[in-house]
């Protein structure tokens, strides 16, 4: 945390003293419970047109008679001012991954993936069975708690469904969000139908348009 303000403060440094310097501009996606979500919704609604919401997300995943529940949100700004929502996200337990200008420029058909760490795992692995070649950028897990509950399926009135609840949140769910890039551009659908057919969440750059 101290070696991340130390570098922030160089930065900073850097573009007060230096009229001809270029505030880099990048991409981040963030991911855990909707506390969290929330927080950063917050700080970016608040950084003064430093940083814009382009979406957010609430899933409920449906598993037997369990609802996983988390929130994701991508953002998009100064990066100096993303490195602050890297520490703060992690430091509260949640997943983050950033693409930056450069990576716009050297790496093909980037992805960000989305969803608990088992399925991403499977979808990597099937991804790699179907001879596409791509490359794991990024990784990051999240290590705060995601919300469980029983669903509607399940007929039982809800004061049973509170006391049941710390035992079928004892399993904690980690939440896995990857950078990748994919080869051959006429590989990338292959890559979103294997994603999206596990239920992951998919987000092809090619399609994100922002205003700067």
């Amino acid at each position: 945390m101290i070696e991340d303000n130390i570098r922030i403060l160089r930065q900073a440094a850097m573009v007060s003293s230096g009229t001809d310097y270029k505030i880099e501009k990048a991409w981040c996606v963030i991911a855990g419970n909707v506390d969290l979500v929330d927080d950063m919704a917050y700080k970016a609604i608040a950084s003064n047109h430093q940083v814009k919401i382009l979406f957010r997300e609430h899933v409920i995943l449906n598993e037997g008679k369990l609802d996983k529940k988390f929130d994701f949100i991508m953002l998009h700004g100064n990066a100096l001012s993303l490195n602050e929502f890297n520490s703060e996200t992690k430091q509260n337990g949640g997943a983050y991954v950033q693409v930056n200008e450069a990576h716009l420029l050297n790496e093909p058909n980037l992805m960000v993936l989305v969803a608990p760490d088992d399925v991403i795992r499977n979808v990597v692995s099937s991804i790699e069975k179907s001879k596409i070649s791509f490359a794991i950028l990024q990784e990051s897990q999240t290590t705060g708690f995601i919300d469980i509950d029983l669903n509607n399926e399940v007929k039982l009135p809800n004061f049973i469904k509170s006391v049941l609840k710390p035992f079928y949140n004892a399993n904690e769910v980690v939440l896995s969000t990857i950078l990748i890039s994919v080869e051959k551009e006429s590989a990338v659908n292959k890559v979103q139908s294997i994603a999206t057919s596990n239920r992951v969440f998919v987000i092809d750059f090619r399609d994100i348009v922002t205003e700067d």
